[in-house]
């Protein structure tokens, strides 16, 4: 039975594997960065601000409007009599047709409105800038993000290497036992026992495998691919991975302080915060300038004539000025002010927020990145320390001197340092590529 399921396993893995397509690293971050749908919509909110923007630039202009008109009219008078010293005349009736052509030029130009039209263009012009902000931001969240779901599958894979070889060591195990046991130089027990051990051995390797196939969803649902596309990973790490794991990261990186200071420099995220608040700003200068008179401009060039020959010949040609002073306006200029008041406090509040949760999370992956060095160095010492313990044990073993309860533990001792090797690495490597993203850091151009 046991065959049966190894021999299934194997056909499994090997149906799956065939066809497939390799899907590299840089790969699945391109694929992330075209096809990620919250990108998408802030690649469309970015044209809406490009507009706002446009739009403020268009208040320092005048309006310009142009007008033509044509009319055409019958008009038909009935024929009347008429009496003179006693005769009677007869008039006709007559018929008057006119025509009518006009055209003319309107301008309409806001000179001065308490400088609200240059306040407008400071706050689309920062909010141009937030939003480019803010979306280089979501790119480096897109990269980080697929580098641990595609971690998290190469881990995985790396954990099914380790999983295999303990379901070969353990089958290896059984037909030693099942040999001496014939011999008489073991008791029935131990078989029992080995066979329940290699039992847990294929239902930890199944469960991993679920992992893996897990992992590999999450990845193919997060870059919009079909979940049940087949596609193969590297099971190995590269020159650049292995130059993480044997690098200093709390040296590389230097000082606390120090990249505090140098997120909030970075940070697109932080940038779009101060944008915010200045363009909140902007809005209570410019709610305040309707508190000041404005002057408007008002132009207008117009023709008119009764045939289109001679419309050049009657024109008139006007200019104005009007300058309207606030008196009251029911409240609703200090309401405005109000509100562009608290809009750019809570604006402020969100900053200050998040320099707050910068410092925070670059402490907590700082104390993560300390943590996983030495976990890394630890894990190392006790896989060689586990690995000779598990040679020493079975020898004893072998010679009549030990007890399978004894190779037992050292096996899964064995497996279990592997194990936490393995995860730390991986832990050690995203914590990398997480101190970049929140040092601001992290590189997304040479993906696009």
């Amino acid at each position: 039975m046991r065959i049966l399921c190894s021999f299934l396993l194997i056909l499994f893995y090997s149906v799956t594997s065939f066809g497939q397509n390799v899907l590299t690293l840089d790969e699945a971050i391109n694929i992330a960065l075209k096809r990620n749908t919250s990108l998408q919509k802030s690649i469309n909110s970015m044209q809406s601000s490009e507009s706002n923007y446009k739009a403020s630039l268009g208040g320092l202009m005048p309006n310009i409007s142009a007008d033509g008109s044509w009319s055409w009219s019958n008009a038909t008078q009935q024929g009347s009599s008429v009496s003179l010293g006693g005769y009677v005349f007869n008039t006709s009736s007559s018929t008057t047709i006119t025509r009518n052509y006009s055209a003319g030029v309107n301008a309409s130009w806001t000179l001065f409105d308490g400088l609200s039209n240059y306040a407008n263009i400071s706050q689309s012009k920062n909010a141009l800038e937030s939003a480019k902000m803010q979306l280089e931001n979501l790119k480096q969240n897109i990269v980080f993000q697929t580098i641990t779901y595609y971690y998290a599958i190469v881990n995985n894979q790396q954990l099914l290497k380790v999983k295999e070889d303990n379901v070969t060591w353990n089958k290896k195990n059984l037909e030693t036992i099942i040999e001496r046991n014939k011999l008489g130089a073991v008791t029935l027990a131990d078989v029992y026992a080995q066979q329940v051990q290699e039992g847990n051995a294929e239902l930890d390797l199944i469960q991993t495998n679920n992992n893996l196939e897990t992992a590999k969803s999450n990845l193919l649902y997060y870059l919009g691919e079909d979940v049940l596309a087949k596609y193969t990973f590297s099971d190995s790490l590269t020159n650049k991975e292995q130059d993480i794991l044997n690098s200093d990261l709390t040296a590389k990186f230097g000082d606390l302080n120090e990249l505090a200071q140098k997120a909030l420099s970075n940070r697109s995220d932080y940038k779009s915060a101060a944008l915010d608040y200045e363009a909140a700003q902007n809005g209570v200068s410019s709610a305040k300038g309707r508190y000041l008179p404005t002057l408007t401009n008002t132009d207008s060039y117009s023709l008119y004539a009764n045939s289109l020959s001679d419309l050049s010949k009657s024109r008139t040609l006007s200019i104005g000025l009007t300058l309207s002073v606030p008196i009251f306006s029911g409240f609703s200029t200090d309401n405005n002010v109000q509100i562009a008041e608290v809009n750019a406090m809570n604006k402020k509040v969100d900053m200050d927020d998040l320099k707050r949760t910068v410092k925070q999370n670059l402490q907590t992956t700082y104390l993560n990145v300390l943590a996983a060095q030495k976990s890394l160095e630890v894990n190392k010492r006790n896989v060689m320390a586990a690995e000779e313990n598990l040679r020493i044990t079975q020898e004893k073993y072998s010679l009549g001197s030990g007890t399978l309860l004894d190779v037992l533990i050292a096996n899964s001792n064995y497996t279990t340092a592997r194990t936490n090797f393995i995860n730390s690495e991986f832990q050690y490597i995203i914590l990398n590529g997480q101190m970049k993203f929140y040092l601001g850091e992290l590189d997304y151009k040479s993906f696009e």
